[in-house]
């Protein structure tokens, strides 16, 4: 139906845009504290009830609004900041654009007190959702403002639904922004507290207003923080360096930037488990600049590679080189000569981990370090410093190589043992002859490793490991260990070596020139009796097979001797035709194939058996196969004593036996598993952040399921209320504060649900598979059909702990019967 253009009421207009412009309470609260800093603020206070649901409150000791302003205070896009759009390129003020109290108001029912420098008493000041002032009256009031808002996004009921039920997430993410203001903000002292219900007011974030940065990340994140980190110190790039981001040195302007800062040091066990704690500013604005992050942590990554850094670095640049003015939270920055800073903190961050990396501390003084035919004094006192580059010079490839010759070894024994590939088994080249000759050992079931060596070959490659492979001892049967991308030929593991194998012999296998057809030796003729033993017969002769082609009714010998045609007496019976039958038949073939053409409207599965391919093939996997199928999925049977095949309608498909038994005990030992604890001789505290301790506090039966206990004091000081009592130990296993802080972190995305640190994950790993169907054991069809039954009795099936795929779609049997 064709209508005409129309202006959309000013009404509907506010409430789209005001939705865009405050999206979650971190958004809401970020914007009234950037407003009390902008006001002159040096104490800023964040006050919540029910974790910011009922109330939000933010209160300073700023300069107050003078009141020829209350009736703009607002409105959209009045503001005292700038006047003109050239103003933006010289703001020096986190807001400028008037929309924050204007969204607000909009989403909130929306009060001010404030009291200005200039009056004598405070006023309460109450607007509509227009943001229209509709009730002004006095108050008393120290100087400054306080904003407070009521039922936040309830004029937006989906959003305010959403945003009850995502309270947790909603908080733990407020806190964090609210702690970049935190380290920012020098000489500004924040709070923040949250009420629930009539309980006590609880202090859960609190600076204590020092001139320093550093200062400032210790009262937010306790002392044991400050010890593991470096201050930035700024290098000026190097030539390698500006090259790869192709930049000239004569074209760069200088000193355009400057960066201040702090990062982790490199030594293993100093960093963190995740990206939790990393502060960017540009001119003291907190900001995510995507390409810096990574890059930061790409670096980090060279000298610590299992964890990621904490980073607070602050980057002061002309503000004719920046647009704040991209996105409605103004956290999206664009920067004119972004490489340049990209390649001055590259350089940076190198030298700072370099200088670190190259010195090793020693507690022992060893007498000499021996180098080929050199002996050379390197350590002469307890404690002393080892420099890497001389001992990397000391002992360089060519010395080693040199030494190794010298002293009769060489370069293949002094590479070590290798892993033996199928191919190794085969003289020649290399090429497994084409035979049905199976390689038998006398401890293990007969196993044909030759069968089938195209397919069985290109199936296995596409059952590779992914990045982590299963590193078990599979006791109970031969390993088959599918080989990195990079490597070719399947390796077979067996607990038996070629020489313990007394029946494999390489002279088994002969490999004839390419312009003969092969020839095999066949076995020498036995005869058996009754009982079952067999005596070869010592003079029976060798006969061999050639592919050349016979007479029907002959057959050759090595005495070139010609049989007589033989005779055979032939039965001769009658066959019933009926001509009508014929042609029903013919007709339900053709009213069965146009079904079936009907029903495969597409093909379901397109991605190939490859590593390459493995999130292709799993996302179609979650699309077409739901938990219901897998019981009703048909065992075909079991292939190379490794893979389960099964049919489900038409399609085919393969299952790794190990891989998916070992998912499902996974899963099984990840839900019911109560890790039990052992007490400590002392209480140990902790050192949380008043964040971390929150969110320790709501989630603590999920920490004593993992096995951590703790003496809680709520009315203790902040990063004091929390005590460790007990930890989780199992066998091997040990656990300590760091896997605690994962945990913290994880529930703070996700309250209050059930989850392990990665440790814990690896060790219930390393349990599922030592207990899984091994790789190389027989399975009947009851068996098969148990392990498939399971599949659909786990949350996530397509694959095992370590990353191997579980299932891989083979065939689609419609589709080859149409080709």
């Amino acid at each position: 139906r064709v209508t005409s253009i129309r202006a959309i009421d000013k009404h509907s207009v506010h409430q789209i845009c005001s939705g865009q412009v405050v999206l979650t309470l971190a958004t809401a609260v970020k914007e009234l504290v950037e407003n009390s800093v902008d006001a002159g603020a040096t104490s800023i206070d964040v006050k919540l009830k029910e974790c910011g649901v009922e109330l939000v409150e933010v209160s300073d000791n700023g300069k107050g609004v003078e009141e020829a302003n209350f009736e703009g205070l607002t409105l959209k896009h009045h503001t005292s900041k700038i006047r003109d759009f050239s103003d933006l390129i010289h703001v020096e003020t986190f807001g400028f654009r008037g929309e924050a109290l204007s969204s607000l108001c909009a989403l909130s029912d929306l009060s001010v007190v404030t009291c200005h420098e200039s009056s004598q008493v405070g006023t309460k000041l109450v607007f509509d959702h227009k943001g229209h002032l509709v009730q002004k009256s006095p108050h008393p009031r120290q100087q400054g403002t306080t904003v407070s808002l009521q039922q936040l996004f309830s004029t937006l009921p989906v959003r305010h639904k959403e945003f009850q039920r995502n309270i947790k997430k909603e908080y733990a993410k407020m806190l964090h922004i609210l702690q970049s203001y935190c380290i920012i903000s020098v000489g500004v002292r924040i709070t923040c507290s949250n009420q629930n219900g009539q309980g006590k007011r609880t202090t859960v974030l609190c600076t204590s207003g020092s001139q320093s940065m550093r200062e400032n990340i210790g009262a937010i994140f306790g002392p044991k923080q400050l010890q593991t980190l470096l201050p930035f110190q700024q290098a000026s790039p190097i030539e390698s360096v500006l090259e790869d981001y192709g930049l000239k040195d004569t074209e760069l302007p200088t000193q355009l930037f400057a960066i201040t800062g702090f990062v982790s040091r490199g030594d293993h066990g100093v960093g963190r488990s995740a990206t939790d704690r990393q502060f960017f500013f540009i001119n003291s604005r907190p900001c995510d600049p995507v390409k810096v992050t990574k890059l930061v942590n790409e670096v980090y990554h060279m000298y610590n590679r299992h964890q990621y850094p904490f980073v607070a670095l602050s980057i002061t640049v002309a503000s004719d080189c920046v647009d704040v003015n991209v996105t409605p939270d103004k956290r999206q920055i664009f920067l004119q000569e972004e490489k340049l800073l990209l390649a001055i903190l590259k350089t940076s961050l190198i030298n700072m981990y370099e200088a670190g990396v190259n010195k090793i501390s020693l507690n022992y003084t060893p007498k000499h370090i021996t180098t080929g035919d050199d002996v050379e004094t390197v350590l002469q006192s307890p404690k002393s410093s080892v420099n890497l580059a001389g001992l990397k010079a000391a002992f360089s490839s060519q010395h080693s190589s040199s030494s190794f010759r010298k002293a009769g070894v060489s370069d293949a024994a002094s590479s070590g043992p290798k892993q033996k590939t199928l191919q190794s088994f085969f003289k020649g080249s290399g090429k497994p002859p084409v035979s049905n000759t199976t390689v038998k050992s006398p401890l293990k079931p007969t196993r044909d490793l030759t069968k089938s060596s195209t397919v069985g070959k290109s199936v296995l490659e596409g059952f590779r490991y992914g990045r982590t492979s299963c590193s078990t001892d599979m006791s109970s049967g031969d390993s088959i260990t599918p080989t990195p991308d990079n490597e070719d030929g399947l390796h077979v593991n067996s607990p038996e070596s070629e020489a313990e194998r007394p029946d494999v012999k390489n002279e088994d296998f002969e490999e004839m020139s390419e312009e003969n057809h092969t020839i095999m030796e066949s076995p020498k003729p036995k005869i058996c009796d009754s009982t079952g033993d067999c005596t070869v017969i010592p003079d029976a002769k060798r006969y061999k097979t050639t592919s050349s082609n016979c007479s029907e009714g002959y057959s050759t010998s090595s005495s070139a001797t010609v049989d007589a045609p033989v005779c055979l007496q032939r039965k001769t019976l009658p066959l019933q035709f009926c001509l009508q039958e014929l042609a029903g038949t013919l007709r339900r073939l053709k009213d069965q194939q146009r079904k079936a053409g009907e029903e495969l409207k597409y093909r379901r599965f397109r991605a190939k058996i490859n590593p390459g391919e493995n999130q292709n093939a799993e996302d179609e996997l979650k699309k077409e196969i739901s938990k219901d199928m897998f019981k009703d999925m048909v065992i075909i049977g079991q292939f190379n004593l490794g893979f389960i095949i099964t049919k489900l309608n038409s399609d085919i498909f393969m299952i790794d036996q190990h891989a998916t038994d070992e998912k499902y005990n996974f899963e099984m030992l990840q839900q019911h598993t109560v890790l039990q604890g052992q007490k400590l001789i002392a209480p140990q505290k902790l050192h949380l952040t008043a964040v971390s301790e929150n969110v320790l506090m709501e989630n603590i039966e999920i920490f004593r399921k993992n096995g951590f206990e703790f003496l809680i004091d709520e009315d203790a000081q902040v990063m004091e209320r929390v005590k460790l009592v007990s930890l989780p130990t199992s066998k091997n296993w040990t656990f300590g504060p760091a896997d605690i802080e994962e945990l913290i972190f994880m529930l703070s995305d996700s309250p209050g649900i059930m989850c392990r640190p990665s440790r814990v994950r690896q060790m219930f790993a390393s349990r599922a598979c030592r207990k899984s169907v091994m790789i190389g054991t027989a399975l009947n069809v009851s068996e098969m059909k148990k392990l498939v039954v399971h599949m659909g009795e786990i949350e996530q099936p397509w694959n095992c702990p370590h990353g191997r795929p579980t299932m891989r779609h083979l065939a689609n049997l419609d589709v080859i019967s149409q080709d």
